[in-house]
């Protein structure tokens, strides 16, 4: 459901980028290594809150 793609080149001084999307329709991405941490957390974050992966797990227990 979720697609957490980051680009992190060899060279250390190279500029890591990030983008996290969801079939929910999250769409984010990021630049940076502070902020491509940041959406790796928050991506983290919204398995726990996507309406589709709630309504699933509900669908499920039923």
């Amino acid at each position: 459901m979720a697609w957490l793609h980051i680009t992190a080149p060899p060279d250390w001084q190279a500029t890591p980028t990030a983008t996290s999307t969801c079939a929910c329709g999250r769409d984010r991405s990021a630049v940076g290594r502070r902020r491509v941490l940041a959406l790796i957390a928050d991506h983290e974050a919204h398995k726990t809150s996507c309406p589709l992966r709630s309504s699933q797990e509900g669908a499920t227990a039923a």
